[in-house]
C-alpha cells in the first residue's frame, strides 16, 4: 500500500509499469538500456478509493493521460535512469490523486448589489441611446 492523502491509498497489485527506450541524452546508455517508464494505474477498479474521488481524478489527468477502460498512464523518461522515473511517474500518479481528494468547495450564491443594478440599467439605457441616435430620421415604424 501506497500512502497518498487521509485515507486514500494505492495498492501496488493496481499498478503496471513497462519499460521502454527513452529518447534524449544518455549517451551510449540510450541504446542499451529501457529507461523510460510507462505507468499504467487501473482507476475505475482500483480498491480503496471512493468513486467521487476517481471521478475527479479523470477530469484531473485529462483525456490525453485515460483511456476507456480508466486506466491512467503516465509516461516518464526525464531521468537518466529506471528507478529515478519509476519514481517520477509513481509521484505524478500520487499528485493527481491527492489533488482528487480535495473535495471542492460548493458555489455560495449570492446576490447582485444595487449598485451593480443601477450600473448595468445605466449602460444598457446609454447603449440604447447611442443605437436611437442611429436611425434616421423620421423613420419610425
Amino acid at each position: 500500500m501506497i500512502y497518498v492523502a487521509d485515507g486514500l491509498y494505492i495498492d501496488e497489485k493496481d499498478l503496471s509499469f513497462s519499460y521502454v527506450l527513452a529518447s534524449g541524452p544518455g549517451g551510449q546508455n540510450v541504446n542499451k538500456v529501457a529507461t523510460a517508464v510507462a505507468l499504467r494505474y487501473d482507476l475505475y477498479n482500483a480498491s480503496g478509493i471512493p468513486w467521487e474521488t476517481k471521478v475527479r481524478a479523470s477530469r484531473i489527468a485529462g483525456p490525453s493521460r485515460i483511456t476507456q477502460a480508466g486506466e491512467i498512464i503516465i509516461q516518464a523518461q526525464r531521468f537518466r535512469s529506471q528507478e529515478r522515473n519509476r519514481d517520477d511517474a509513481l509521484e505524478r500518479l500520487k499528485a493527481i490523486l491527492a489533488e482528487a481528494a480535495i473535495p471542492p468547495r460548493p458555489r455560495v450564491a449570492t446576490r447582485p448589489t444595487r449598485a451593480s443594478q443601477v450600473r448595468r440599467v445605466d449602460a444598457k439605457t446609454k447603449r440604447g441611446a447611442i443605437k436611437r441616435d442611429r436611425r434616421p430620421p423620421g423613420g419610425d415604424d
